[in-house]
């Protein structure tokens, strides 16, 4: 039994946060959120957490009738109570970052978001944050003043991919260069696990106004299972793209590998076609806007409550983090 520690979920991400409790044989704090006629909202701890290791847990996407904004004000809101009711440690659990990927400017006068939501988060008084698979960790961790952990897939696609590949040669593919150190990170530990040399290669990548351009494949990918991974897949369009590139240069097959799905505008169809073998996504997002039978036959959703389990345990009990960081903790 984990003394002295409360996590709460607040109910939008409740079926993960429930995940990840049994995962660390503790049941959810108690909590309260209400809706008022107007559209706000209260929600505060139900129990004391004076003194306490307090996790809030709340993933910032968006769903029909709650949207990013209103995700990240809830768990703003909360995290500033249970900072006020007395909580020793408060640590913002946020599996899935939003406003992640506009971390440096690209535009005259462009925002820099994931800085501006790091510094809300640090207004509410937290110690830590923690999240998977960001779009860019060094920014991730850089935009932070407080802790910063950023947790990796890389053990939990390892272990789901390898069956699927067979003995034929293997290669890590980035969908785009700013995603390189996230496919070597991944080339590495499959590497070490499969026991045997595995290739890598990425794709040109350029976006202006919301198009998406350019075309060449740096790497040998011929007569390869070609393994594309990501941050993320929103419509897949990127994802789609990198795997016609593999397949016209000779690629036997093409698997997608992703820690959140948020499966928006076209994804259905993209994670559909025949090009893709097999998506794979972590379940820190529910894959709720594709269609059952595409998620039945195409999408092989991965576990991430026990990692994020073992990540709480350890910073709980003041242990290292470091070999689920991919980077020292």
């Amino acid at each position: 039994m984990l003394q002295g520690m409360k996590l709460f979920t607040l109910e939008a991400s409740r079926a993960f946060g429930e995940k990840v409790a049994a995962e660390l044989g503790i049941t959810l704090a108690a909590h309260e959120e209400r809706d008022f006629e107007d559209g706000e909202h209260k929600a505060r701890p139900l129990e004391s957490v004076r003194g306490e290791d307090v996790y809030v847990l709340q993933s910032l996407n968006g769903e029909p009738g709650q949207g990013p904004n209103d995700r990240l004000c809830r768990l703003l809101f909360f995290l500033g109570a249970v900072r006020e009711a007395g909580a020793g440690r408060v640590t913002a659990v946020m599996p899935y970052l939003a406003y992640a990927r506009k971390d440096r400017r690209t535009k005259t006068r462009d925002p820099v978001t994931s800085r501006y939501l790091a510094m809300l988060l640090e207004t509410m008084g937290v110690d830590a944050v923690m999240s998977l698979e960001v779009h860019n960790p060094a920014a991730f961790q850089n935009a932070f003043r407080c802790r910063a952990y950023h947790l990796d897939t890389y053990r939990l696609f390892a272990e789901r991919i390898l069956p699927h590949c067979g003995d034929a040669p293997l290669v890590v593919a980035s969908p785009d260069p700013g995603g390189v150190k996230r496919a070597q990170g991944f080339r590495e530990l499959l590497e070490a696990r499969a026991g045997r040399e595995i290739g890598a290669a990425y794709m040109e990548k350029r976006r202006s106004e919301g198009k998406v351009s350019g075309t060449l494949l740096a790497g040998e990918v011929d007569g390869a299972t070609v393994l594309v991974m990501d941050d993320l897949i929103s419509s897949g369009g990127t994802l789609l793209r990198a795997a016609e590139a593999c397949l016209d240069r000779g690629a036997r097959r093409v698997f997608g590998l992703a820690a959140h799905g948020l499966f928006v505008g076209d994804a259905e169809r993209v994670i559909a076609d025949p090009r893709l073998s097999k998506v794979l996504v972590t379940d820190s997002l529910p894959p709720s806007r594709l269609p059952p039978r595409v998620v039945e036959r195409h999408l092989e959703v991965v576990g991430a409550a026990p990692l994020f389990a073992e990540a709480i345990r350890r910073l709980h009990e003041n242990g290292s983090l470091t070999e689920l960081l991919g980077g020292p903790a």
